[in-house]
């Protein structure tokens, strides 16, 4: 925070004392408002922004102490620095204990008060920072960033809401692309864990040797090419959460090291002997069917039940239909802005097309599918024109002659996107430009390029 941007609230009943501080900390380009006493501070908290307090702990009407309790009782979380007389420091441990940034004993050094000043405000900072980022992380993996209104998802809402503040296991299950990643986000950031570490592993990207080093960790020398001391996802998850995604690719032998880490939270890295406990709360993710791999022993029965202590099951697009138009116009918004174009909205046919098709790659594919929409869009609507070969029966194909071939580029497709539209308008470039929702000079650059003129 630059120094001309910091407010400091100097509360000291002793005048003197205090216009000496002032004079030297506007010399330094700090803003600084006086008060008398502590009983004045929380009305004019109430009224002004303030970035760090710097408060005498012996005042006549309220102390800095009581001052303090109010101001934390109150909600408010600025940096305060303690004013104190040498004698008095015990009290102001006592109100760092309370919540001070810092004390400084008098008299003051006004280099020393500088460098505190200086590290209170770059503590704010951050904090300001990671309130936001916290804010931020909320919205983006908190319940209502899923996205769904059918009876399925309203059914898991209610089960999410119940199961994150939770320790307990939670098995997800569901076809590939239907968000197993996002509630698996989501359970943890409305965990008691979510300041804890978010740890994630797809056992099914790895080799078996190499996904029980990445579980579990090694020692130096463990094996070929191990030449340090390398924490596994469950040493890094501790206190946290660790997402298992694909856990139904795990071998037999690495299904047993887990299962014990469920049951005791303990377990030894890849060659070595010491015993390590964690503390973690396991998510795990599979499309696979648990239940018939049990049946033919490619996955621990045991392990199935200890996983499966709270199961999620994640519908497939085609079963939730009603919730796709709600989907796409929430990938056209984020593809919209991310391609820097003015998309209003879907031809109503688009979503009779959508809402047929069966989706086998679930909300994945209608991501890419919009993102390839609105990348070929020209103008204000998304229209069936845009949607991939396989939305269409032959006799549903959308009739797109061009010049008598059946076979057209993406660069013809623009050219009778921009012959059309200045058709429709007249010839007029400036409504043609804004209608395709580019720029005007991107306009009359397009015409000459393809002999529109």
């Amino acid at each position: 925070m630059l120094k001309q941007q910091a407010v400091i609230l100097l509360v000291d009943d002793d005048i003197a004392h205090r216009t000496m501080l002032k004079v030297n900390l506007v010399k330094e380009g700090f803003m600084v408002v006086e008060l008398g006493d502590g009983d004045e501070v929380l009305p004019f908290l109430t009224a002004n922004h303030v970035d760090l307090l710097l408060l005498d702990l012996k005042m006549t009407r309220m102390d800095g102490i009581t001052t303090l309790s109010t101001m934390l009782q109150a909600g408010y979380t600025i940096p305060v620095i303690v004013l104190t007389a040498f004698s008095s420091v015990e009290s102001a441990v006592l109100a760092m204990k309370r919540g001070a940034f810092d004390y400084i004993t008098k008299p003051v050094d006004i280099e020393e008060l500088k460098l505190a000043i200086s590290r209170a405000l770059n503590f704010r900072v951050l904090s300001v920072e990671n309130e936001a980022l916290k804010t931020r992380l909320d919205e983006k993996f908190g319940f209502d960033n899923i996205i769904g209104s059918s009876p399925a998802m309203q059914e898991m809402f209610a089960t999410l809401s119940m199961v994150a503040p939770s320790d307990g296991t939670v098995l997800i299950t569901g076809e590939s692309g239907t968000g197993k990643e996002l509630i698996a986000n989501a359970l943890h950031h409305k965990s008691q864990r979510k300041n804890g570490p978010f740890i994630k592993l797809n056992c099914a990207a790895l080799h078996e040797n190499l996904l029980e080093s990445e579980l579990f960790g090694h020692e130096a020398g463990s094996f070929t090419g191990a030449s340090s001391r390398r924490k596994g996802r469950f040493e890094l998850a501790h206190r946290g959460t660790l997402f298992l995604d694909e856990i139904g690719d795990m071998s037999p032998a690495t299904q047993a090291k887990v299962l014990r880490v469920l049951q005791d939270g303990t377990f030894e890295r890849v060659g070595g002997t010491e015993t390590i406990t964690v503390d973690v709360r396991l998510v795990a993710a599979t499309h696979k069917n648990l239940r018939a791999m049990i049946d033919t022993g490619e996955f621990r029965q045991d392990l199935f039940f200890r996983l499966s202590v709270v199961p999620i099951h994640l519908p497939p697009l085609r079963e939730r239909a009603i919730d796709i138009p709600e989907l796409s116009r929430h990938f056209l918004n984020r593809y919209s802005k991310k391609n820097r174009k003015d998309i209003k909205g879907f031809h109503p046919e688009v979503f009779s097309l959508l809402m047929q098709y069966e989706w086998p790659g679930n909300i994945r594919e209608l991501e890419n599918t919009i993102e390839r929409a609105v990348i070929l869009c020209m103008g204000e609507q998304i229209t069936p024109h845009e949607l991939p070969p396989q939305f269409f029966s032959d006799a549903t194909i959308p009739q797109r002659t061009l010049d008598g071939r059946s076979e057209f580029t993406l660069r013809d497709l623009e050219r009778e996107a921009i012959k059309a539209t200045l058709s429709q308008t007249g010839n007029n470039k400036s409504l043609t430009a804004k209608k395709l929702g580019i720029a005007r000079q991107t306009l009359l650059n397009k015409i000459k390029e393809f002999g529109l003129e």
